[in-house]
């Protein structure tokens, strides 16, 4: 008999592994990709997703507006699928993230996009999927099979290949510079190290009995609080809900107190430091908060540790942690995480 958890537990140990795989073995292919691009110069970039990679879709936005400069987004699906809407995107890049390529909607945004003038490209683990056949470009984030039901490997290969697809556009031969491929090797090693930390797990019996729990990050950190909010929905069945840093200050800080845990991703640079206000504002509240990033950060009493690292590789690091947290907290629960109710792999949406 399969022990619970035994899936998701195996999927998130495996990281290490398939980020390797990536850097190793799929960096020259999306080269090549980022420098059809970077030849194509687009004047805007969209992204199309759902769930999981709808996170890692938000953290290509970044990416793009911040190291491109070129104007980015997230494509609402039902504007075309359901309203009809045939938008002009010639000039325009259209990128649909899925771990499956199987969600019909995505792929009918594909290729709408492209009959529309736009240059398309398919970011999946399926690479003979629907949504890559509907794609002009695709790129094989190569994480192998999950176990499990909440998408673990493959969130953090879809990082990392937007990351390095939108640092080879940069680059504009699709080559990533000497520094940035050293600091990109350097990555399975530090996942390594931060998987064999056990902070994240030894909370779980903290937050058994919570109702309600808030996650907060800004910029690069963002989209891993939101992703963190989603396993533990979906593995525990709590309430948790995500805000940017900014957006909690706009009134849902009222919903937080001693008993509403908070966990607030703070990392370096520009958005860790514009997160330092957010966690005196939470600790006039009271909030029980855990604050994950750096030690050497100053914030609040609980913390779970994370490398200090440029905020653009912090998320493929951060969120380690918080899976493990979403395992540990679902078997404290006597759930399975592994095969969530209601909920399959493939998840078609129209």
């Amino acid at each position: 008999m399969v022990e619970p958890g035994a899936g998701m537990a195996a999927d998130i140990a495996e990281q290490p592994a398939v980020l390797t795989r990536l850097v190793e073995e799929r960096a020259s292919a999306i080269a090549e990709v980022a420098k059809v691009i970077a030849q194509r110069r687009p004047r805007l970039v969209l992204y199309t997703a759902r769930g999981t990679s709808d996170h890692a879709a938000l953290y290509a936005a970044y990416l793009t507006e911040i190291r491109l400069g070129i104007p980015a987004g997230l494509v609402s699906p039902s504007a075309i699928t359901v309203y009809g809407a045939r938008p002009d995107l010639s000039g325009a890049l259209v990128v649909g993230v899925s771990q499956s390529g199987g969600s019909p909607d995505l792929v009918e945004v594909t290729r709408v996009a492209r009959r529309a003038g736009a240059h398309t490209l398919a970011v999946t683990n399926a690479p003979d999927s629907p949504l890559a056949q509907a794609a002009e470009l695709t790129i094989d984030i190569a994480a192998g099979p999950e176990r499990a039901v909440a998408a673990t490997k493959t969130y953090t290969a879809e990082l990392l290949a937007l990351l390095m697809l939108v640092e080879g556009i940069r680059a504009g031969d699709g080559v990533l510079p000497a520094s940035e491929r050293a600091a990109v090797a350097a990555l399975p090693d530090l996942a390594s190290g931060v998987l064999a930390d056990a902070t994240a797990t030894e909370l779980a019996d903290r937050y058994r009995f919570a109702e309600r729990l808030v996650t907060t990050g800004r910029g690069y950190a963002y989209p891993t609080a939101r992703e963190a909010a989603l396993k533990l929905m979906e593995t525990s069945y709590l309430a948790a809900l995500a805000f940017s840093g900014a957006d909690l200050l706009h009134g849902p800080l009222a919903m937080t107190d001693p008993d509403v845990p908070v966990i607030a991703v703070v990392g370096t640079g520009p958005a860790g430091a514009a997160m330092r206000d957010v966690l005196v504002r939470l600790g006039q509240r009271r909030a029980d908060v855990v604050v994950v990033g750096p030690a050497d950060l100053p914030g609040a009493g609980l913390r779970i540790p994370t490398p200090r690292v440029d905020e653009r590789y912090a998320p493929l690091l951060d969120i380690l942690p918080l899976q493990r947290l979403a395992l540990a907290l679902a078997l404290a629960r006597g759930e399975n995480p592994d095969t969530p109710r209601g909920l399959t792999k493939v998840t078609e949406t129209l």
